[in-house]
């Protein structure tokens, strides 16, 4: 049951709640009555390793009875060593370490500013972004996000945005100019409903900014950190972006965000030009460590890819079955999406009261984000529950 002093006590900007969740324990999580739920939402692409892993526990504990917090005028080494591994994994650059995903994207956009001003005698400031992309919530991050859904009410948003169709190469290349420092794209559009910037695409697109002298950053907020069968999602194409934003699955539950800049643009936030109290603090980066340990030592990118493949399988099954109400599976790994012909709202709260959480998206779509680690008989449950609720929605619907 809610408290009734939630709404009483908490700002609406969340639709009011209809469960509340109290305890998890790998893909599991109960709420206040003791119900027990199959957790395919991981709080939004954000506890890979599932609730409570016994090795992210220990390490966070350990941590904390070290030290907490410290200061960024000193050097924390928990943050050095998560700096060094994930410069290891993704190519020669650096980081800067920050609390959240609309953060990270908000130190992508003060890059470009920066790199725009010092480039030429007339400074460059127009970025190029996609249509249906979400970057966040802050104003900067807002502004290069297209949907009114998100932006409605607080306009006026910084007005040096271009957007252009996800894909449409021909349309990014138009829309580079003089004026533009650089372009921002997710490798696979998460909240817009699970579409795919395909690996030609992020090819020619990389070949256009480096030969134009533009920037190209990555929005992996919700693609990163193993998702989708690789470390981060525009690796599958083979190309090297100038910088990259990460967070959500990063901290494996602990609020944490991190700026990959790239060797020729690593030395651009020169001291004083950027800072946040709380980014990369000793806690943070001992979460983000023991997310990469687990990840390494149970090789949970090569499973992802794996069970990806798996769950896809059986999402697909749904469209021939039910044709009147599934039409398409987008994504890859363990982000994938079944695009529905109606609002799948009623669906999502049908499956949420018979033990499955799932989240929607842009497009009608049910996005499934299981943990990393999930194994294939809790998929199987998921496929079994969402097989039931479809056939008894589709009868209703019929017999009505």
């Amino acid at each position: 049951m809610i408290s009734s002093d939630h709404s009483k006590f908490l700002v609406g900007n969340y639709a009011q709640p209809a469960i509340e969740i109290v305890r998890g324990k790998g893909t599991k999580v109960w709420d206040s009555e003791g119900k027990e739920y199959l957790d395919f939402t991981t709080g939004i692409a954000v506890t890979n390793l599932g609730h409570s892993h016994p090795h992210w526990i220990h390490s966070v504990t350990d941590q904390a009875n070290e030290m907490v917090h410290c200061s960024n005028l000193f050097s924390i080494p928990e943050q050095v060593r998560l700096a060094k591994r994930l410069v290891e994994k993704i190519g020669p650059g650096k980081l800067i370490f920050c609390n959240s995903g609309a953060e990270a994207n908000e130190g992508l956009l003060k890059l470009a500013r920066l790199v725009g001003n010092k480039q030429g005698t007339q400074p460059k400031h127009k970025i190029v972004v996609a249509d249906n992309g979400f970057h966040g919530r802050t104003l900067g991050a807002l502004s290069a996000t297209a949907s009114p859904k998100y932006r409605t009410g607080f306009e006026p948003l910084l007005p040096f945005f271009d957007f252009v169709p996800l894909n449409d190469i021909q349309a990014f290349d138009k829309a580079i100019d003089s004026e533009t420092s650089a372009v921002l794209v997710e490798s696979i559009q998460g909240e817009g409903g699970i579409y795919e910037a395909e690996d030609h695409f992020l090819q020619e697109l990389a070949a256009i900014c480096t030969a134009r002298k533009v920037l190209l950053l990555l929005d992996e907020v919700q693609a990163g950190i193993g998702r989708t069968g690789e470390f981060l999602g525009f690796q599958k194409s083979g190309i090297l972006p100038h910088a990259v934003a990460m967070a959500k699955g990063l901290g494996g539950g602990f609020p944490i965000g991190a700026i990959w800049i790239g060797e020729q643009y690593a030395d651009t936030f020169g001291a004083g030009s950027h800072g946040t109290t709380f980014g990369g603090s000793p806690l943070a980066c001992s979460a983000a460590n023991a997310v990469l340990d687990v990840i390494e030592e149970e090789d949970l990118i090569a499973k992802t890819k794996r069970k990806g493949e798996y769950l896809k399988e059986k999402l697909l099954q749904f469209i021939p079955k039910y044709p009147a109400l599934a039409h398409e599976v987008r994504g890859r790994g363990l982000m994938l999406a079944l695009a529905l012909k109606l609002d799948p709202s009623p669906i999502v709260q049908q499956l949420r009261d018979s033990g499955l959480l799932v989240v929607g998206a842009g497009g009608y779509a049910i996005r499934f984000l299981p943990p990393l680690n999930v194994q294939e008989e809790e998929i199987d449950h998921a496929i079994h529950i969402v097989d039931t609720i479809f056939s008894n929605f589709e009868l209703n619907e019929v017999s009505s």
